[in-house]
């Protein structure tokens, strides 16, 4: 089968497409053929070894030092379960399907245990709309879910545009939340379009600065900081961070705000609503640009120019 390799860490011309072995499932896993994929920024910073310093040691050994362990990237995923092993029950050959599976989604074929984040596609819902959810959607949710929103409550989503902005500013508006998106200049019709109040152009306006009390803050690229915000939060308000720095993880004595941070759980739940949500409206995927799988380098070039709106999809086996 193809897949999209990479031997040693750097820019995107490090990405090759070759063949290796076709992966065979397990008895308890499924073999699907995928369609779609989708570069993310966790796709950018294991290939570029782009990791906040004090992640850099536990990152080495997770990643593989000096070259990559694993040499196919991709973390989500959309396709047609081929084959399914002996005692898979919840899958069965010719089901799409759609999910999160860390590392090697960047190929033809991708074995999964019939376990994992993994869920049917229903009808009505593209396979390149359900790549495209997968990766900013189980984020968002998971993050906003620890934060508890409630109806009425002000959020303020910081990366509006981004994967995880563009999901997490539909759920919270979902959630019945006022939202507050925060994006560059050209991206204020898009978040209006996904459900936004208060579309803000970071670039005319510092929203720290406004007065204005928020009960949620989502930084999902990095660029806020707890300290920074802390005066834009209410006395119980709550900072997510996607991505957070190494400040953010230090006591803040006298805070009474609480500080949501590490790795989004993507759990097989979390998948499965988000494919009823594609299905019923309350979500819309935002599709960015499509490359074909021979251009992954050029689809990794464009996300690290941090432009890209949404998701930017690799249709696999084109």
């Amino acid at each position: 089968m193809k897949a999209i390799v990479y031997e040693r860490y750097g820019a995107p011309d490090v990405l090759t497409l070759r063949d290796v072995n076709k992966p065979v499932p397990k008895d308890s896993e499924v073999l699907v053929r995928i369609s779609a994929s989708c570069v993310n920024s966790a796709d950018i910073r294991m290939r570029a070894f782009d990791i906040p310093p004090p992640f850099q040691l536990p990152a080495r050994l997770m990643l593989g030092w000096p070259t990559p362990k694993n040499q196919v990237l991709g973390v989500d995923f959309a396709g047609t379960v081929e084959t399914v092993g002996a005692n898979v029950t919840r899958f069965r050959a010719g089901d799409r399907v759609y999910g999160l599976a860390v590392y090697r989604c960047h190929a033809e074929y991708r074995t999964v245990p019939e376990t994992a984040s993994i869920a049917k596609i229903p009808d009505g819902v593209s396979e390149e709309d359900a790549a495209a959810v997968v990766f900013g959607g189980h984020t968002a949710l998971h993050f906003l879910n620890k934060a508890g929103i409630k109806p009425g409550q002000r959020a303020l989503i910081s990366g509006a545009s981004g994967a995880i902005g563009t999901m997490a500013v539909q759920m919270a508006k979902a959630m019945g939340a006022e939202v507050a998106a925060v994006a560059s200049g050209r991206n204020m019709e898009l978040l209006r379009s996904l459900g936004a109040d208060h579309a803000v152009d970071y670039t005319s306006s510092d929203v720290t600065e406004n007065g204005v009390l928020y009960d949620v803050i989502f930084d999902t690229i990095g660029t806020l900081s707890f300290t920074k915000v802390r005066g834009s939060l209410t006395t119980n308000g709550c900072f997510l961070g996607a991505v957070l720095n190494g400040r953010d993880m230090l006591p803040h004595f006298g805070a009474t705000q609480r500080i949501v941070g590490g790795e989004a759980a993507g759990t097989p739940a979390d998948i499965a609503a988000l494919v009823r949500m594609l299905a019923d409206g309350t979500l819309r995927a935002v599709i960015d640009r499509r490359y074909p799988m021979a251009q992954a380098a050029d689809a990794h070039a464009y996300v690290d120019s941090k432009r890209k709106r949404g998701a930017v999809v690799l249709n696999i086996g084109v």
